[in-house]
């Protein structure tokens, strides 16, 4: 099974040259080789392969010599990148590549083998850059699989982990070296221990659970479970409009008006880190606690054109949330059920089925008129999520039923979200 552990790391000022510089280099060849491919396409009906694009690196060097001070597998990574990419656009999991830009702050490169990690002093050697410090705040592998499964080396009584001599078993794979907005570089170790996926455990109406998700409350359980919206956005935007007037104020191009853009940065990133940590202990409380979760099918995407709603639903990170949830169960072999967008859940009495068209957004409390049950809207709206997921999943017996999807690439999106795949 495969997992990535990410960890910050702390590069002196001439390594944080030579990180930027890869940053760009790497993008600039993603840029030229997806120019190239759309171009022979287009003119030629040429198909480029990864072999062709490759090739075509050893005369971009000629023309631009400093390619050829940077690591030679992270610039054919990034042709790999794109064809991924382009792979995911005609199986319909992704959208047509696209140019990256500097501006939308993708700065980020892989290295796919050759890297070192020193357990002893907590550093981390990159090829072309050097050992930089990096913080282990946690183990990757445990102890015991370091000792029985990868070679170690000593060096002056130092214990290092080389990917090299640990390339037979296939162990530790590609690691991203990335920046955030901030400034803060960080790297991401992808570890195979080829562990295989638990079997997914069984489930029954007693072990299961509906999730409706919401903005005044952040997630609402079929037990009747509320959990709190912590906003973490909109406490911030008072210091966020401080510190933006401050950098309005500031002469474009000086070195006053970097500093100020470089503290709103910083209280976004202390955002998003906030919203990071609430929504992964949130999540593996979900997953501990039940054997299976029902989801509604939502277009996030969509609802952010509301401008009325638009920031609000930004903060609550649905989508982070809902991948969160899915891949640790994955991990600990539980399953997700998904309900359409379109199945009604707030309308819907839970107990009689009645369902109430004239319900309004800002009605949050309703008495079902054929039965007298009273709902709380979101509870209601659970455990509707609930019912109708596992009524599809009797009905139908099918993952791609129980997800209520039908279209084909739909039904490709349910796969990912199941365990029973």
């Amino acid at each position: 099974m495969k997992k990535g552990f990410k960890y910050r790391i702390y590069p002196n000022k001439e390594q944080r040259t030579l990180l930027e510089q890869h940053f760009g280099s790497v993008r600039f060849i993603y840029n030229r080789s997806l120019f190239i491919k759309n171009t022979m396409y287009s003119k030629f009906k040429i198909n480029v392969s990864e072999i062709d694009l490759n090739n075509n690196l050893i005369s971009l060097k000629e023309f631009h010599p400093w390619l050829k001070d940077l690591n030679s597998q992270s610039l054919q990574q990034a042709n790999r990148n794109l064809l991924t990419g382009f792979k995911n656009f005609f199986e319909g999991n992704g959208s047509y590549p696209t140019r990256k830009n500097k501006r939308d702050n993708d700065f980020s490169f892989q290295v796919p083998q050759n890297y070192q990690i020193n357990l002893t002093t907590s550093k981390i050697y990159l090829p072309k850059i050097g050992w930089i410090k990096i913080v282990l705040h946690r183990d990757f592998v445990d102890k015991e699989f370091i000792k029985n499964k990868l070679v170690i080396k000593e060096v002056n009584d130092e214990l290092i982990i080389d990917q090299k001599l640990n390339k037979e078993f296939d162990i530790l794979k590609t690691l991203t070296v990335s920046r955030t907005s901030a400034g803060r570089y960080h790297v991401s170790i992808l570890i195979d221990d080829h562990v295989p996926e638990p079997t997914p455990v069984e489930f029954d109406e007693s072990t299961t659970v509906g999730i409706d998700v919401g903005i005044k409350s952040f997630a609402i359980l079929s037990s009747g479970e509320v959990i709190d919206n912590p906003r973490f956005l909109k406490k911030s935007l008072n210091k966020l409009k401080k510190l933006q007037r401050a950098v309005s104020k500031k002469k474009v191009g000086s070195k006053n008006r970097k500093k100020a853009v470089a503290k709103v940065a910083k209280q976004h990133q202390l955002v998003a880190n906030q919203r990071n940590d609430f929504q992964h202990k949130v999540s593996i409380k979900i997953i501990s606690e039940s054997q299976a979760i029902c989801l509604e099918d939502l277009n996030v995407s969509g609802m952010i054109k509301n401008h009325k709603l638009a920031q609000a639903i930004s903060d609550v990170g649905w989508s982070e949330f809902i991948r969160k949830l899915t891949y640790k169960a994955e991990w600990y072999g539980k399953t997700i059920l998904r309900i359409g967008r379109f199945d009604a859940s707030s309308k819907l009495c839970n107990v009689c089925g009645y369902k109430k068209d004239d319900l309004t957004l800002d009605i949050r409390e309703w008495e079902c008129p054929s039965c007298k049950t009273f709902h709380y809207r979101d509870v209601n709206a659970a455990i509707n999520i609930k019912n109708i997921a596992l009524n599809n999943l009797n009905t139908v017996g099918t993952t791609e039923r129980a997800c209520g999807l039908t279209g084909i690439g739909q039904r490709n999106e349910a796969r990912s979200y199941s365990v029973f795949s």
